[in-house]
């Protein structure tokens, strides 16, 4: 089975019968343990929850995570719907993502459907993955997208039982998982500039939306209805966020701890999470360079620039026209270089950015998860790398 060739989706069902990929117990609290062990959670697959060998070929990350993904989607759907059929769980998957994208159409005209649902569904976690941008296919830019895509099985899980609200389910989801990250790192006593530069990045984007004006405290006292799987989540990606030294030092230990009562999750919870990440880190280390020769926001936030400026150069003459159209846009983020703009002034620059992301095929990763990392970096460099359309038309206060 080759996971970057079409028809892999049919031939791993085909391989693995249900009985396989769920287990006995069909306990979603056991799949997740054995999720994190996969390095899925964390963003790094290095091996995938099955015990027999999937394919006889060397897989990568990015293959194995696509396998995880689809085996965690898989187990989400049996568990609700145990006497259904993979293709009946295919088609709900198909139908899950469609509603996830319904309003982006410019994400969704890029792919080509055809009359199979499983090769849809190939496409889709393929674009899930960012694959469709060969710009993001290294360990280090997948870091924090790929530890969110169990954000995709939550929501997933959500939708199989819930007739509305997926939207805001997986929009707030998101938006805590980021705000906790955030706060995790503001938890170091000693900050380092990769630290700082990870903090105000988001601390940007979540500028750039009204949506995500919520406290940290109002999050987590929502989080205290949330699912015991849910809030494992946030603790781990808190742990994950803080885990670039391999190890924890007072501030955040302290942080993680506060975060663990919180949530009001056992005290065993957090102790179990760090065993799990260090034992994780230690087996893998010589594998996933992330962890081993460089921080991973270092990395995050290397790559992001460099792929921010390439789209934006390889784009130039279809962004000085949209720009040039869009004379509010070009106005706000030429008074961006000079002022700090509004709130209100930051959303409508992110409304009409991502308007014309749509319309450009290779800018549509600002609309894939975690896209939105990285638009506060396309607001910054826009005006550096396109002066011309902003020295003809610079507006002073």
């Amino acid at each position: 089975m080759n996971p970057s060739s079409t028809g892999w989706i049919h031939k791993f069902i085909n391989e693995f019968p249900k009985k396989m990929l769920v287990d006995g117990s069909g306990q979603m609290s056991l799949f997740y343990e054995t999720l994190k062990e996969t390095g899925f959670i964390y963003g790094v697959s290095v091996k995938t929850v099955l015990k027999e060998p999937v394919s006889s070929l060397k897989l990568t990350k990015e293959e194995l995570t696509k396998i995880n993904l689809f085996h965690s989607l898989l187990f989400v759907y049996f568990k609700e719907r145990a006497s259904s059929t993979s293709e009946d769980a295919i088609e709900e998957m198909v139908s899950f993502y469609q509603t996830i994208e319904k309003g982006k159409p410019g994400f969704f005209q890029l792919l080509s459907f055809t009359k199979s649902p499983s090769e849809n569904l190939e496409k889709i976690i393929a674009a899930r993955l960012q694959e469709s941008n060969n710009l993001i296919k290294n360990e280090a830019a997948s870091l924090f997208t790929y530890a969110l895509l169990f954000g995709d099985v939550l929501a997933f899980q959500y939708y199989l039982t819930h007739s509305k609200g997926l939207k805001h389910y997986l929009e707030d989801l998101e938006r805590t998982l980021i705000l906790f990250s955030v706060e995790a790192l503001q938890s170091k006593k000693k900050k380092n500039k990769y630290d700082l530069l990870a903090i105000e990045m988001v601390m940007d984007a979540s500028q750039l939306s009204g949506k995500w004006s919520e406290k940290p405290e109002a999050i987590q006292m929502g989080l205290k209805k949330r699912s015991v799987l849910e809030k494992k989540f946030v603790l781990d990606i808190c742990c994950l966020a803080v885990w670039d030294d391999k190890k924890l030092d007072a501030d955040e230990w302290a942080f993680l701890q506060k975060t663990e009562a919180s949530l009001g999750l056992p005290k065993k919870t957090l102790e179990d999470s760090i065993q799990t990440l260090k034992e994780f880190s230690s087996n893998n280390a010589p594998k996933i360079k992330l962890f081993e020769y460089s921080h991973p926001v270092k990395q995050l936030y290397k790559q992001s620039t460099s792929t921010v400026k390439l789209l934006v150069l390889r784009n130039k003459n279809r962004l000085l026209t949209e720009l040039n159209e869009s004379g509010e846009l070009l106005r706000l983020l030429s008074q961006s270089t000079l002022r700090e703009l509004s709130t209100e002034e930051k959303q409508k620059v992110k409304t009409q950015l991502l308007d014309i992301c749509k319309t450009v095929p290779s800018l549509t990763i600002f609309l894939l998860p975690g896209g939105s990392l990285l638009l506060p970096l396309l607001v910054k460099l826009i005006p550096q790398l396109l002066p011309s359309a902003f020295n003809e038309n610079r507006v002073e206060d």
